[in-house]
Formats: structure tokens, sequence, C-alpha cells
């Protein structure tokens, strides 16, 4: 079995015995990137310089005795909309293409002091405004189960790097899905933590009250290790939340006996493809053998998350992105005959279609006459939907539905539909608008493509995902499954 193949909690054991040493690691995964990235096309940049130097880094201090950390000398993949010093950091737009950083963000330095090895930066919709990563500004992004369909998004390279073996593990975002979607439509576990659980400084912002950094990786024990590093109180992010974290690896327990899951009805609606509903099905009958008790539930106000949704998002990304306006830094047309030629012809240039649309639409909402009709109404509508959660949890320990109603669609097929583009979030838009954590599991295939099971569960509650997914994994084969880059087939792992 090849290297780029196994999961970091299997590479480190292989560290700790010496029988390879990180930099064959990392060497192992650029082969792999030369191998297939042409076809799956999972990064914008590549950094191989500064990873082999990690990756020495990390073989010095096994070679001297040093104690290393369960993720030294593991490759990871970052997504494009989190500051790196030094490397480019674009967000996919051509807007900030040639935008290097001058500091990096909490996350990423958490990840280098845990002695990780960036692999590169990957693609992503602009501005993580997508669900497919068409929307980049730069290249197509696809998914390695079937290189004519999309990996998701707008976490789409981070996802489709892991499931290709172009990194062992990757980070993302989630603002209304961005994560788990992803996730589900490239067979592997993806995590949005709590809101203010991970740092969000550093992390170019969408909406802000909505953004949250989160891991792919290839089982639930290595998301429990991410979790261990990324997650912590930070005071540069005034939304960090001040709380003790506890050490994730220890709800690894193959026991749910007696725990409660509630199952929306709201979730597995008419909307959700009946093969996608079938898998689903079958894991809950998994977690009922298992010693789950699993009920239908309801989530009244689950229709209104959608719009309420895209009226705070959009509003949120219209402010933030105001910054971008040619001045201070950015893409700037060179010929302006004024400065509101300036403002208007450097963004027209640099933002791409989504994004205009997305300003468009949040600006109208914020507008006078409008904000109290629709911003604020979407804001208490966003009370009424955490208002349903809450209440479904003093019942159930967790939450389950589909992470997405469909399998990964075939690019294009919905590039000139932004309504039914947008109803791929249907099932996790609602958790972001809570500010709980939820987590993407492959539960099955269909038609040889993945299929995602989502968790949710209570603020903080990070740990009870972990358990229920880690027992489900430990009794099926559902997370060794890997697709073989340009066909349908897999390979069991």
């Amino acid at each position: 079995m090849e290297l780029f193949q196994l999961t970091a909690h299997q590479l480190h054991q292989m560290l700790l015995k010496k029988e390879i040493s990180a930099l064959d690691i990392t060497r192992a995964v650029y082969n792999r990137i030369e191998h297939v990235e042409d076809k799956v096309k999972s990064y914008l940049t590549l950094t191989r310089d500064q990873a082999e130097a990690k990756a020495r880094q990390v073989d010095e201090k096994i070679a001297a005795g040093e104690t290393i950390g369960p993720l030294a000398g593991i490759p990871i993949a970052i997504k494009d909309n989190m500051c790196t010093e030094g490397v480019r950091t674009t967000c996919a737009s051509k807007i900030l293409q040639n935008f290097i950083p001058p500091y990096s963000a909490t996350t990423v330095e958490k990840v280098q002091a845990a002695d990780l090895v960036m692999v590169g930066k990957t693609n992503m919709d602009e501005f993580a405004m997508g669900s497919s990563t068409e929307n980049s500004g730069f290249h197509l992004t696809h998914n390695p189960w079937d290189i004519n369909r999309v990996p998701g998004g707008s976490s789409g390279g981070s996802a489709s790097a892991v499931a290709a073996g172009e990194a062992i593990v990757s980070l993302g975002s989630d603002t209304g899905g961005s994560i788990r979607q992803p996730a589900s439509f490239c067979g592997v576990v993806g995590m949005k933590p709590t809101y203010g659980g991970v740092s969000r400084y550093g992390l170019v912002a969408y909406a802000s009250s909505l953004d949250q950094i989160g891991p792919f990786t290839r089982d639930v024990t290595d998301m429990a290790q991410v979790l261990n590093v990324i997650c912590g109180h930070d005071p540069m992010d005034s939304t960090s939340a001040n709380i003790k974290q506890p050490d994730y690896t220890q709800f690894l327990i193959n026991d749910i006996k007696g725990m409660k899951i509630g199952v929306p009805r709201e979730y597995m609606a008419d909307g959700i493809d009946p093969q996608v509903k079938e898998k689903i099905n079958a894991a809950i009958k998994k977690l009922t053998e298992l010693g789950a008790v699993v009920e239908e539930t309801s989530m009244p106000h689950t229709d209104y998350a959608m719009p309420a949704y895209y009226l705070i998002a959009t509003a949120e990304a219209s402010s933030n992105l105001a910054r971008y306006d040619g001045v201070r830094y950015g893409h700037r047309v060179p010929d302006a005959r004024d400065l509101v030629d300036m403002f208007k012809r450097s963004r027209s240039e640099g933002f791409g279609d989504e994004v205009k649309r997305r300003i468009m639409l949040g600006t109208y909402s914020l507008s006078a006459g409008y904000y109290d009709a629709y911003y604020l109404k979407a804001l208490k509508v966003r009370t009424l939907i955490k208002q349903d959660f809450d209440q479904a949890f003093e019942k159930y320990d967790a939450l389950l539905s589909p992470t997405s109603p469909t399998t990964a669609f075939k690019i294009g097929e919905m590039v000139d539909d932004p309504i039914q583009m947008y109803l791929q979030d249907v099932c996790t838009i609602p958790v972001n608008l809570a500010g709980i954590p939820a987590l993407s599991l492959p539960c099955g295939l269909a038609n040889n493509l993945p299929v995602g099971l989502q968790l949710m569960g209570k603020a903080f509650a990070e740990g009870t995902l972990l358990r229920i997914a880690y027992t489900l994994e430990q009794n099926t084969d559902i997370t060794r499954l890997r697709p073989a880059i340009g066909g349908g087939a897999v390979e069991t792992v």
C-alpha cells in the first residue's frame, strides 16, 4: 500500500517505529500530485521546497530522540482563504491573484507549531461563494470519483485533495455547508466545529457570523487529532470562545448504547434522492443495531433556513468585500480616469459573476427601506431556527440527516441555475445559522459515488458526534473506500 493512501495515525506509528521518514511521506504525496493533479486540479499553489524543509526538521527531531506530536510530518493542504505568511493567498479570485499576506492565520500557525507539513493552497469557489468549486477564478476542480463531476464547494479543492491522496488531511471553511457537502461528494470525513471553537483570525471573511474553519480527514481518528490541534481560544479573534478544550481522542469510544438520535422529518423530505435516502436509512438501521435509540422528530422552521441564510450571508458579504476597492491591496486597473472609475473597474474586473450576484443581493437587503423587511426579519428567523435545535437537544444527544440531497452532480449541470445550486446546501445551512457543530461521514455508495451522513450536535459537543461517527465507522467499512482517479471504480484501503 502506498504511503499517500494511509491515514495520519497509521503514518504516525510508522514514523515512531522508524519504518519511514517524514520526507518519505512528503515525497510520496508530491509524487501522487504529479501523477493525478492534471486530472483533479485540487491546488492553486504548491509549496514543495517549504514542505520538504519542514519534513526534514521533523526527521531531525525523530533522529535526536525528541517526542513528536501525533500529526508531526503529516502533509496537510490549506484552503486558499487562510492567510499564509509569504505564500500567495487568493481566495480563488482574480482580485487577489498576487496577494502575499504578511502574516499567517492563527489556525495555520497552530498547524505549523504541531509540525504538520503544508503541501499547498487548495482551489475553492471564489471567496467561498458556491457549492461546486465551479466559481473559482482560475480553474475547475474535479471529483476524484468521477472527473466529470464536481467535488462540491466551496472547499472542493481541500476535499478532493484528501480523497485523491494529494494530501493526508486538509483544512477548509464552512459558511453554509462548504466543508460537509464536499466531504459528502468526495467520500471523506468533514467537520464544521462549533462557531467560536476554532479561531477565524486570518480567515478571509465571507460572512463573519457564519464562517468556521474545520478539517477534512480519511477517518474519524484523524478528525479528532486535527481538532486537537486547531481548536482553542484565540485572543486575536473577538468571537473565539474562551472555554476549556477537551482531548477529542478521548471520545473515540466504540459504544453508543442508549444514546438518543433524532432524525428531523424535514431533512428527509421529497427533495432527497431516493438512493441517498436508502443509504441514510441503512446507516440508521446500523446505529439501532449498535444500541442507539433513533427516532423521527421535527424542526418546524427548517423551510425558512434557506432564505434567511442567503439574506444574512449576502448582507455580510456585501460589507466584508467592500475592502477590495483597488486602493489598499488587490487588483487595481492601471488607467483609471478618476477615483470612482478605479473603484468600479477594479471591482468589475476582479470579482466573478457569483460574487457580484451576492454583493448586489446583500447591498439591496441592507439598503434604506429594505433593512427591516429583509435583513432584520432574517435575523429573527435565525433565532427561531436556533430554538428548534435547542429544543431538540433537550431530548436527543445528536440529530442525523443526509449531508446533501444528492450525490455529486456533473460539471456544468447547475451552473446556469443558481437557485438549484443553492438548494444543494438545504441540509447543512441550518447548522451554520445555529452555530452548532456538524460532521459529515461517508455512509456508502450510490452509483459508485459517495453518500454522506450528517450528524449534528449541541454547541461544543463535537465529542458526542465523534463518538457516534467512530462507532459507526468501526462497525462498517464506510471510510475505507477510495476513488480510482478518472473512473467510478474504487480501491479498498
